[in-house]
């Protein structure tokens, strides 16, 4: 195996990198190992074969500038990018392994401060830390990475994936530092992951793209402490392919917005998920992120004409405990619906928020966000606010805020749901602790 080892240092390192990536690849297999230190670089491209290791102590600090991966294309935009600052295409037996750490330079795509919402106002165009695409046999263990501008991991249409021990802190006002994200992807296993960011902590999508819709199936989040602003285990809401056979388990998500989650939209079909012995603690948030305060979110909208939002179907969640400042939601409000749920053994303790955000329910993204109407405001794929003054997508629950509401569900099974509520009702909260539509 050959073994190349990079020395620290406060220069450009972006071409001795390369190269001693290259020639391990070239080689067959081998290590590229950063010793303990600072390591600074512009675009990367990672190849089979190749262990990118950082020591206990290293540090590779990807350049602040957007033009520096100008050579790291991704095949999937996010939010207007389309840049990496590191990427694999169609590698295999690639791995990222180590104490040491990526510090990206989240702040550096900062252009303001949304006093509304309570989120900094991001730049249109930011690159994702590492993006890896058709990828086979791939580990990412033991790294932490921190302040990434974007999504923080994507893996897209990549086979046979571990990622164990790693550590992700983004900042929690920074929209869209999604902290992994498993894009159509097959065979995945994710384990002690421990996530801190504004945005989805673990996501998976089915994403559109060029070389065609992939499904996601046999995935597997356990043992994992998410913190997230947004929702900290979810599927959607890119949902252009299936999902099938997911599993998240052993879990505890604290201060966050939305802890479960799934979210049917482009066409896919959601199937075989469940969620199993999770404690959660949920908060509410303001109206600028989606949900507020919910331990669960199911929902299935059309937000395309021209392809209607898949069924979810097949659905276990089990064993969760916790605090939530919202309701738990199941609602489908497009034809091809919610069935054969199973609620079991939920404790959840609900209390009030200080916001009163929670006592309402959010079908966001809606067609709205797709092509915001005239005259609305507000930020792309984030919020709009109608002419009435109201976030479209935000709906009042019929009488006040209840401990579950379900609507449109098929096949729905609660066995030894508990939801413990104040003796005295807040204002704006439904007498029925249980509300089916």
């Amino acid at each position: 195996m050959t073994l190349i080892s990079i020395a620290p240092s406060d220069a450009d390192a972006t071409l001795v990198l390369q190269a001693a990536i290259d020639a391990v690849s070239a080689a067959g297999a081998g290590r590229v190992s950063l010793a303990p230190g600072l390591h600074v670089c512009g675009g990367l491209r990672l190849k089979s074969g190749v262990n990118l290791h950082l020591e206990a102590g290293a540090v590779l600090r990807p350049q602040a500038d957007y033009d520096a991966f100008a050579d790291n294309i991704a095949s999937v935009i996010a939010e207007d990018s389309d840049r990496a600052m590191l990427l694999a295409r169609g590698a295999s037996d690639l791995s990222i392994s180590g104490e040491g750490s990526i510090e990206a330079p989240g702040p550096t795509y900062v252009t303001g401060y949304d006093a509304e919402i309570g989120t900094y106002i991001p730049a249109k165009l930011r690159p994702r830390v590492l993006v890896l695409e058709d990828c086979t046999n791939v580990v990412i263990c033991g790294i932490r990475i921190a302040d990434s501008p974007m999504w923080t991991m994507h893996l897209v249409a990549c086979h046979g994936v571990k990622v164990t021990g790693v550590t992700v802190a983004n900042d929690r006002r920074l929209p869209n530092t999604d902290g992994l994200v498993i894009d159509s992807c097959t065979n995945v296993e994710v384990r002690n992951v421990n996530i801190s960011t504004a945005d989805d902590g673990v996501c998976l999508k089915t994403t559109r793209r060029a070389a065609g819709i992939g499904a996601c199936s046999n995935v597997s989040i356990r043992d994992c402490r998410i913190s997230s602003q947004s929702c900290a285990l979810k599927i959607g809401t890119e949902s252009f392919g299936d999902f099938d056979n997911i599993v998240f388990e052993d879990c505890v998500v604290v201060d966050s917005n939305r802890a479960l989650g799934v979210f049917s939209r482009d066409g896919g079909r959601v199937s075989n998920v469940r969620f199993s012995r999770i404690s959660v603690d949920c908060h509410e948030t303001r109206d600028g992120f989606w949900g507020s305060g919910e331990a669960v979110t199911i929902n299935v909208v059309d937000r395309r004409a021209e392809r209607p939002a898949g069924a979810i179907e097949g659905l276990v969640i089990e064993d969760i405990s916790g605090t939530a400042e919202g309701a738990i939601n199941l609602v489908a409000a497009a034809s091809a619906g919610i069935s054969d749920v199973r609620l079991s053994r939920l404790n959840i303790t609900q209390r009030p928020g200080v916001l009163g955000t929670g006592r309402r329910y959010d079908l966001r993204p809606t067609p709205a966000d797709v092509s915001p109407p005239p005259g609305a405001k507000g930020r792309a794929n984030a919020w709009v606010r109608g002419e009435d003054g109201r976030i479209v997508g935000v709906m009042d629950y019929p009488g006040g805020l209840p401990g579950l509401f379900a609507k449109g569900v098929e096949g729905l099974v609660l066995d030894g749901v508990e939801i413990l509520r104040p003796d005295e009702l807040p204002a704006g909260w439904n007498a029925e602790r249980i509300l089916v539509a």
